[in-house]
């Protein structure tokens, strides 16, 4: 058996977590991204214990682990400051501790990972076509490719998805809207990683690795609706927040606090699967990340899941393994998951996104009463998953030497 060949339908972190993996278990890949460059988006991400596990399997721990780790875990506050609840450290409980970064670092870190070659920019995946001999040949704009799998990594709109699941439902609009920037955090305070509940309205913290603030927002509103100003709603909604956000918005038009330097504001309704999906993979194609199972940011477990579907993908695909049987195997191993985790995202949003006063004040008392302890039992499930193992590490590399923790998985 020759070089088996996988196309990558999305250079999203996803799409480039699989092929990075698929080429360390042997896998020649090309990633087709629609984009003329790779470019992350002006926010961050939380990698959490269990995507940075994954990470380290397919030996990219030293690539995403530069600058100081997420201090603790993320907090609840009022508007006026008060703590609903704040949990410990997630280290001390998952043996690593989490990392919130600019998508771009981790877009880069990713894309240098691949081989020479690899990375096909200004290049979209139209659909599929089985062939001849198992093999499948992938409509692109610059003509077609012949695969052995074929990744469908190609987000929450996936094109891949409507060819293989014509009757599925699709995204539907999840009840909120969102802001998100990237500020610059020279002159501030040391600042927790916080996210402050209102009624209907949120606004989170997230200190990244670099010394920036990666700061969101969300709020209740139809599908499109669009201010004419995002700063002045950012301002008009949480201004009266407690301190750090009067700051924070401030540094969208001052960032240094002297000479104007506009801060991008990224604004996005949410979307996410109508239902779940049937199974993941359809003949030699497996989808991944949003294009399986768009779920709403409530978990800040996203991209998380995207890049666990990758290792594992890659896990199953490895060595001489039958395309279908691999395939059949990581629907087997990641439908259910995501879909708990999509759900239980879900349930978190419906929580925050209450305005009544009344049902507010009981929100907010029943996660004051809850101890901090049965929080982070609950947190077990995401957090303490276990990737499978990796390529076989060179000796002596800092892969070789990482320790791994088997948190057991409570929720049922």
């Amino acid at each position: 058996m020759g070089v088996r060949h996988a196309v990558v339908a999305g250079g999203g972190i996803g799409g480039l977590t699989a092929a990075v993996a698929l080429s360390r278990r042997g896998w020649r890949v090309t990633v087709c991204e629609r984009a003329a460059a790779l470019t992350g988006i002006g926010a961050g991400i939380v990698l959490a214990p269990n995507a940075l596990r994954a990470l380290e399997s397919i030996g990219l721990g030293p690539a995403v682990s530069a600058g100081e780790p997420l201090a603790g875990a993320l907090g609840l506050r009022t508007p006026d400051g008060a703590w609903l609840s704040r949990t410990g450290a997630a280290a001390s409980r998952y043996g690593v501790p989490a990392r919130a970064v600019h998508r771009g670092f981790l877009i880069d870190a990713l894309a240098a990972a691949l081989p020479p070659g690899a990375l096909r920019l200004g290049v979209s995946v139209g659909g599929v076509d089985e062939a001849a001999e198992g093999a499948v040949v992938v409509r692109t704009s610059a003509g077609e490719l012949r695969a052995d799998a074929v990744v469908a990594a190609d987000g929450l709109r996936s094109a891949l998805r409507g060819q293989l699941f014509p009757r599925h439902p699709g995204p539907r609009y999840a009840g909120e809207t969102g802001w998100r920037a990237v500020l610059p955090g020279a002159g501030l305070p040391a600042l927790p990683a916080a996210e402050t509940w209102g009624r209907g309205e949120r606004f989170g913290i997230v200190p990244l690795a670099d010394g920036r603030v990666y700061v969101y927002a969300t709020a209740v509103a139809g599908p499109g609706t669009r201010p004419a100003d995002h700063r002045a709603e950012l301002v008009r909604r949480f201004g009266a927040w407690h301190d750090p956000i009067p700051a924070l918005l401030e540094r969208l038009d001052r960032p240094d606090g002297r000479e104007p330097d506009p801060v991008t504001v990224l604004h996005h309704d949410f979307y996410e699967l109508a239902a779940p999906l049937p199974r993941f993979h359809s003949g030699r194609v497996a989808l991944l990340g949003d294009a399986a199972h768009a779920m709403t940011p409530n978990l800040g477990q996203g991209g998380c899941q995207a890049i666990e579907d990758a290792v594992v993908l890659a896990h199953l695909l490895a060595g001489g393994t039958a395309v279908p049987a691999a395939l059949a195997a990581y629907t087997e191993a990641r439908l259910g998951r995501t879909t708990l985790i999509s759900r239980r995202s879900r349930r978190m949003g419906d929580l925050a996104r209450l305005s009544h006063p009344l049902a507010v004040s009981v929100r907010n008392f029943a996660v004051r009463a809850t101890p901090s302890a049965v929080t982070a039992r609950g947190l077990d499930t995401l957090l303490g998953w276990q990737p499978p193992p990796g390529p076989e590490p060179a000796p002596g590399s800092p892969q070789a030497s990482s320790r791994s923790v088997d948190i057991k998985e409570e929720e049922r």
